[in-house]
C-alpha cells in the first residue's frame, strides 16, 4: 500500500481520524475545526471531513496542510514512515506478511572505514562550487568531505554510514577524470546515496545515475537519491535487494538517469523490480544529466519541477509499430555477445541449446526418473553463471532438497561432505538461491504472488515450480492447467525471466522407451505454450543388463568385455523435444554419478565441483 493509498483509506473515515488526532476541536459543517496542530481549541484549522475533498486539512495561520498521513506526522511530531505504521495500525490494516524464503539471510555487510577527511576546502571546494555549481548548503546537506584532493561521498541512511565512495576533483581539459575513482569495498552495503538530505515529510523522489546529480535535483528542489554503480542492469542494481523496503514510503519514484544505453536498461532494471505502477520517467532533460543543465544555468527550480511534473509514466505498450522492432530484428540476425540466457552444465549441449530469457522450460519424465535431480543439477550451472533462482519444491522439504542439491555442487568422493564443507555450500547459495518454504498443494495465484515478490524484491531470473501436480489443480482441470500455463508465460514474458515446470509423463505400457512431448500428462496446452520441452529418461534397459551380470544369468562368454560395452552406454537420456526460439531438437546421452548424483556428459568424465572449500579456508567462506 503507498502512502496515496493509504491516505484514500483514512478519508473513508476523516471525521473519526480528524477527532482522535484533535480530540479539542468541534465540528463546523463540513469541516473539523481546530487551533493548530498543538491541538487546542480554536477555528486556524480545518480539516475537511465530508465531501469529496474529505482529508485534506489546511492551517490558515501558518500555510501548512495536506492529508491526513501529513497531519498524523505534523500532530504527532514524527517521520513520514512512522506516521504511516501508526496509522495503518489504528485502522487495523495488518501488512500481508512477507513471504519467507527458506535458509535466505540478508547479506552481512561491513561498516566503512570512515578516512582521514575534513569539510571541502582549496581545490575540492572550488571544483564543487565552481566547475560542478553546487551551493555550500548542497554540499552541507550530502555532508560532502575531502580527503587531499578527492572528495568523499558518505552513504548514510538512518545515520549510519553504510557505504564511501571516494573520487578525485582532477580533471583534464575535457574535463575526463586523470585518475581513476578509488575503489569501493564489496563488503559494504550497496545503497543509494542521499539519504541524509530527504526530507521526512518527502511523498516522492528523484532517483539518477551519481551523486553530484542527486546534489544537483536537491539543490533545484527536488528531494533525490543516486544509484551507488551507475547504469546497466543485474548487478549494478544490487541496491534494490537493500532498499526495497526502504522506498515504500514513496508515492511516487521518478527515474532520471543518463539518457545512453546502460541508463535505460538500469531503468527498465529498476521500473520491473520497484513496479510501474509508481516509476516515472524523465525524459524532457535535453543535457546529459542535471548537474550538466546545472552548469549551463537551465536547471532552475522551475525547470526541475515541470520535469518531474512531465515525468512519462511507464505504462505497458501492447500495441506499437512493426518498424519500432527494427534493432531487435537486426540484432536476431547479426547478434552482437552472447544470447541472453544461460547454458546447460554440459559442453556438448553448447551449441545445441540455450536457456533464454523470457522462456518457460518444461521438464518431462515418468516417476523416479531424475526429473528434480536434472533440475537441481541445471539450477547449479545456472547459479555458476551467476543467475538468481526461487524453486518452489512442494515434494520436498528445504532440508530435504537442499541435502541433494548440495550433494551435487560439493561433489565429494564420499557422497558425505564435512560440516564445514556443507555450511560453506550453503553460505555459497546465499546471493543465489530462494526456497519458496512450502510441503505440499501450492495455490496458483499464491505461487505467483510470491514469485513476483521474489522477482521485484531479489531479482531473481530464474524459477522453478516442481511439480505441476502439486500446485493444486486437478488432474482431470484442463482449464485450470491452461490458465495457471497462461498466467506463468504471462509472468515470465513480463519480467524476463527464465521459468522451469516439472511435469510427469502418463502412465504407459513400461519405461523401456522414452517418453515424448505428447507424453505429458495433463492438457495439450501444457507443451503447446511452453517455448521448450525435455524430458528426461533413465535408461532402463541398460539397468536390467547390468543386472543379469551381476547376477551371473547373462548370456555372454567374456564378463568383463560385456561390462565394458554396456557402460559405454548412457545412463539417461536428456531430450529437447521442442525448442521454440532455436533450431535443434534431438537427445544427449548422460552419464550419472551415484555419489555426487550428477549428471555428466561421458563415462570417463568427472563431476563438477561447484562449491571449492579445503580445511585451510575454513572460516573465511
Amino acid at each position: 500500500m503507498t502512502p496515496a493509498e493509504l491516505s484514500r483509506e483514512l478519508a473513508r473515515d476523516a471525521a473519526g481520524i480528524a477527532q482522535h488526532l484533535l480530540p479539542n476541536g468541534k465540528r463546523d459543517g463540513q469541516e473539523w475545526r481546530v487551533g493548530s496542530t498543538s491541538g487546542e481549541a480554536g477555528k486556524s484549522l480545518g480539516v475537511r471531513i465530508k465531501g469529496e475533498r474529505a482529508g485534506i486539512w489546511q492551517d490558515f495561520a501558518t500555510g501548512e496542510g495536506g492529508d491526513l498521513i501529513d497531519l498524523w506526522s505534523a500532530v504527532r511530531g514524527c517521520d513520514l514512515p512512522t506516521a504511516i505504521r501508526e496509522a495503518k495500525a489504528h485502522i487495523g490494516i495488518r501488512e500481508d506478511e512477507k513471504p519467507r524464503f527458506s535458509g535466505y539471510e540478508k547479506p552481512r555487510y561491513k561498516a566503512p572505514r570512515k578516512p582521514k577527511c575534513t569539510a571541502p576546502k582549496s581545490e575540492v571546494l572550488e571544483y564543487l562550487t565552481k566547475v560542478r555549481c553546487l551551493e555550500p548548503r548542497t554540499i552541507e546537506a550530502f555532508k560532502i568531505a575531502e580527503s587531499g584532493h578527492h572528495m568523499i561521498f558518505p552513504y548514510i541512511r538512518d545515520g549510519e554510514a553504510r557505504m564511501i565512495k571516494q573520487d578525485s576533483v582532477r580533471r583534464d581539459a575535457n574535463g575526463k577524470r586523470t585518475e581513476p575513482p578509488k575503489p569501493t569495498s564489496g563488503e559494504q552495503e550497496p545503497c543509494l546515496f542521499g539519504w541524509q538530505a530527504i526530507p521526512d515529510n518527502a511523498r516522492h523522489v528523484v532517483i539518477c545515475e551519481g551523486e553530484i546529480d542527486a546534489c544537483s535535483w536537491w539543490q533545484a528542489g527536488q528531494p533525490a537519491l543516486s544509484v551507488p554503480f551507475g547504469g546497466g542492469k543485474g548487478a549494478k542494481q544490487q541496491w534494490i535487494d537493500n532498499e526495497f523496503d526502504n522506498l515504500e514510503r514513496f508515492d511516487e519514484i521518478i527515474l532520471a538517469m543518463d539518457n545512453d544505453d546502460t541508463g535505460k536498461a538500469a531503468v527498465a532494471e529498476i521500473i520491473d523490480r520497484l513496479g510501474s505502477h509508481r516509476c516515472r520517467v524523465v525524459e524532457g532533460l535535453l543535457t546529459k544529466d542535471a548537474n550538466e543543465a546545472l552548469q549551463m544555468g537551465v536547471f532552475t527550480p522551475e525547470a526541475a519541477a515541470v520535469l518531474v511534473k512531465e515525468a512519462r509514466a511507464y505504462d505497458p505498450q501492447e500495441l506499437r509499430s512493426a518498424a519500432d522492432y527494427a534493432d531487435d530484428v537486426v540484432e536476431l540476425f547479426h547478434p552482437k555477445g552472447e544470447e541472453p540466457g544461460f547454458l546447460a552444465p554440459w559442453e556438448k549441449t553448447t551449441h545445441k541449446f540455450r536457456f533464454r530469457d523470457a522462456e518457460l522450460s518444461i521438464i518431462n519424465g515418468v516417476n523416479g526418473h531424475g526429473k528434480s535431480q536434472i533440475v537441481g543439477h541445471l539450477c547449479l550451472g545456472a547459479m555458476e553463471q551467476t543467475r538468481r533462482i526461487c524453486i518452489a519444491s512442494m515434494e520436498l522439504p528445504p532440508k530435504r532438497l537442499l541435502g541433494r542439491l548440495t550433494r551435487q555442487a560439493c561433489a565429494v568422493n564420499t557422497g558425505i561432505p564435512a560440516e564445514d564443507y556443507i555450511r560453506a555450500a550453503v553460505e555459497w547459495y546465499r546471493d543465489k538461491l530462494w526456497i519458496f518454504d512450502l510441503t505440499g498443494t501450492a495455490k496458483t495465484d499464491r505461487l505467483l504472488e510470491v514469485f513476483l515478490y521474489a522477482r521485484r524484491r531479489y531479482g531473481i531470473d530464474l524459477f522453478v515450480v516442481d511439480s505441476l501436480m502439486k500446485c493444486g489443480i486437478a488432474e482431470d482441470d484442463y482449464s485450470g492447467q491452461k490458465l495457471f500455463i497462461e498466467k506463468l508465460c504471462d509472468f515470465k514474458n513480463k519480467h524476463g525471466v527464465h521459468v522451469f515446470l516439472v511435469t510427469h509423463s502418463r502412465k504407459g505400457e513400461s519405461e523401456m522407451k522414452p517418453t515424448g512431448k505428447m507424453d505429458v500428462k495433463g492438457t495439450g496446452a501444457v507443451t503447446d505454450l511452453a517455448d521448450n520441452v525435455f524430458t528426461i529418461w533413465r535408461n532402463k534397459p541398460k539397468e536390467r543388463e547390468l543386472e543379469k551380470l551381476e547376477q551371473g544369468v547373462a548370456d555372454v562368454e567374456d564378463v568383463d568385455a560385456a561390462y565394458e560395452a554396456i557402460n559405454q552406454k548412457p545412463d539417461a537420456v536428456f531430450e529437447c523435444c521442442k525448442q521454440r526460439n532455436g533450431e535443434w531438437e534431438g537427445g544427449v546421452g548422460l552419464w550419472f554419478c551415484p555419489k555426487t548424483t550428477q549428471y555428466l556428459e561421458g563415462l570417463t568424465a568427472r563431476p563438477h565441483r561447484y562449491v571449492h572449500y579445503s580445511s585451510e579456508m575454513r572460516g573465511v567462506a
